[in-house]
């Protein structure tokens, strides 16, 4: 399979981005991509200059490519964290992610990631959902939205938003379901040996 052929898949970095929102899905995603070449996916992080960020918690993550540079998208992975608060108010990352709307076939979002969508205008008169603490902020931020407080994930065709933090493992293999099969989602799960147990 030659390089014009695979599909790309970006994970967004930005500072103060919840760690587990991006490093989550990357685990589950790199787990196929790596593993099953055959399916013709890759996925990749980029950060608007394409530097390492600060998350949210003091991990520094390195980005593969800059916003300017990186490949074509498939799929958008915005995650969320505290970092996405002062994106509400900045028109120059609203514009950037209404445009990956335009061009970017599959727009998915990690936790307050969505809050950022329906700032941009994403998510008029769709369902979604975002952290359990954010749900008010969300119906704040655009009450057109359909908003689902019990979903771990809300799929709408060409956007996907979903819950806090963990949640983003789930939606990820529900993509690898989606773009995959259901059987490879499986083999990556279990590849990945997740079948959370709280303990508590």
């Amino acid at each position: 399979m030659s390089n014009e052929d695979v599909k790309q898949i970006g994970i967004l970095l930005f500072p103060d981005v919840e760690e587990l929102d991006a490093v989550g899905p990357w685990e589950v995603l790199s787990y196929w991509t790596r593993t099953f070449p055959e399916d013709g996916w890759r996925v990749f992080c980029f950060s608007a200059d394409g530097k390492p960020v600060t998350c949210a918690k003091g991990l520094t993550v390195e980005a593969h490519h800059a916003m300017a540079d990186m490949p074509a998208l498939d799929v958008l992975l915005h995650p969320g964290g505290r970092g996405t608060r002062p994106q509400l108010d900045d028109s120059r990352h609203l514009a950037w992610v209404r445009s990956q709307r335009r061009s970017v076939p599959l727009m998915t979002s990690v936790c307050t990631g969505s809050l950022v969508y329906a700032a941009a205008g994403l998510l008029s008169g769709r369902p979604a959902t975002t952290h359990r603490a954010s749900l008010d902020r969300l119906k704040e931020l655009d009450p057109t939205i359909d908003v689902r407080a019990d979903e771990r994930f809300v799929d709408d065709g060409d956007m996907v938003t979903c819950a806090g933090i963990s949640a983003g493992i789930d939606m990820a293999l529900h993509l690898v379901s989606r773009l995959g099969s259901v059987e490879r989602a499986r083999q990556v799960r279990r590849g990945m040996q997740y079948g959370p147990q709280p303990p508590v």
